[in-house]
């Protein structure tokens, strides 16, 4: 499983990278204008530097919702660095930017998917990876883990190279369930990655280690 940060904040990107278990990073305007970055061309310099500090893909967003538009801007993303992976929404003129991006071998993220069928339109037209946003169905009362075992049944009977990115993540237990039902990338906080480490044996544990050690030197 690969695991992916969801943020624009370069000391979080660079702490996680510090950590050894980083395979990527994923953003958008909205994470973009939390941490101060507006401007198209302070937009398209902060994914460089993100590019320079990781070593997998980042997800840079395009902003237009017409194909014509989606195909500008992405091209113009995917030109600023080769780990750039073109995030495209889940609509009509979406699609067809992924199978034209997928024709001349540009990377794409899917994103804003929230149902097994939209995640097999994106697969079909070629997407990279497919992003279903866990947490904001769950916010709705909705399964969100249910939907990635669903998409992980559907590519898994057809064999489809699209890879699946449980994006929305909102806690620690979100990321081991995903792991269990086989989503291929997780995309969440800090915190949530960091969570994974803790565990109140292992403090009590390494307490008494250190306690004994400290008795007899």
């Amino acid at each position: 499983m690969k695991f992916f940060i969801d943020t624009a904040n370069i000391d979080q990107i660079k702490e996680a990278q510090d950590l050894g278990i980083l395979d990527g990073v994923t953003t958008n305007p909205s994470l973009m204008a939390k941490e101060g970055i507006t401007g198209e061309e302070n937009i398209k310099n902060h994914y460089i530097k993100i590019c320079e500090i990781v070593d997998g893909d980042v997800s840079a967003e395009v902003i237009s919702t017409d194909f014509e538009g989606i195909v500008k801007e992405g091209e113009a993303l995917a030109k600023l660095h080769d780990q750039i992976v073109v995030k495209v929404p889940m609509i009509k003129e979406g699609i067809k930017a992924i199978k034209y991006f997928s024709e001349k071998g540009i990377r794409t993220n899917c994103t804003l998917v929230f149902s097994v069928g939209q995640a097999l339109l994106a697969a079909k037209a070629g997407a990279t990876y497919v992003s279903p946003f866990i947490g904001r169905l769950d916010d709705i009362s909705t399964d969100g883990l249910n939907l990635i075992e669903e998409i992980r049944l559907v590519y898994d009977n057809y064999m489809f190279e699209t890879q699946i990115l449980a994006a929305s993540i909102r806690h620690t237990m979100h990321i081991i369930d995903c792991a269990k039902i086989g989503a291929d990338v997780m995309t969440g906080p800090l915190s949530s990655i960091e969570g994974l480490l803790k565990h109140p044996l292992t403090d009590s544990g390494l307490e008494k280690f250190l306690a004994d050690y400290n008795k007899n030197n």
